[in-house]
């Protein structure tokens, strides 16, 4: 999914988004990870498949996504491709049209 991230971040740049990452792998392995796919957005390791964050947020299988409005409220989950980049699109028009 690293490409479509970084396509993701790049298109939305300068708009009311944000992409956190949330790794399960060991953090020496993230870290190479982040060099190797140019990652530019926060990402965190929760230590593991059952660290504390999956375990609050109730992930069961890697990748889990969760596409979250303004207002922090989960919107969409588990879409990948062009299903995640409308999602995104329609919340940041959201978001926009909010502040106006």
């Amino acid at each position: 999914m690293y490409p479509d991230e970084r396509s993701l971040v790049k298109k939305m740049e300068g708009k009311p988004f944000i992409l956190l990452g949330i790794n399960s792998d060991p953090l020496e392995h993230l870290k190479e990870t982040i060099k190797k796919e140019h990652m530019t957005w926060p990402s965190w390791s929760d230590g593991g498949t059952d660290g504390p964050i999956a375990k609050q947020w109730n992930v069961h299988s890697w990748p889990t996504t969760y596409v979250l409005d303004a207002k922090g409220v989960i919107r969409f989950k588990d879409l990948r491709g062009e299903q995640l980049d409308q999602a995104v699109e329609k919340l940041v028009k959201e978001a926009e049209s909010a502040k106006q």
